[in-house]
């Protein structure tokens, strides 16, 4: 039996839409088409943490998990001391 390379596969599961959101926007920039499931209940406000998926299609899952390394590396890097954030808002 022979396997669909456009089935959906989990790529990560992240705890935040907004979170999800972004990483499919970085996969996007790359050219690998992501979508996320589990919005809903992640947004949830409840005892029981949520969760979203990033998928990709199976194709796609070698490539969008390097991509994902690549991404997390990146985010390591970044100097905080060096980055202009701006004067805070007045509450």
């Amino acid at each position: 039996m022979t396997t669909d390379p456009h089935n959906p596969e989990v790529l990560t599961r992240v705890r935040t839409e907004v979170e999800a959101a972004a990483l499919v926007t970085a996969l996007a920039a790359r050219g690998i088409e992501a979508f996320t499931t589990g919005s809903y209940t992640a947004g949830f406000r409840a005892e029981a943490p949520g969760e979203v998926q990033v998928l990709v299609r199976r194709e796609d899952l070698a490539r969008a998990q390097q991509t994902l390394a690549e991404i997390e590396q990146d985010q390591t890097e970044i100097d905080w001391s060096q980055v202009d954030v701006g004067e805070p808002e007045d509450a």
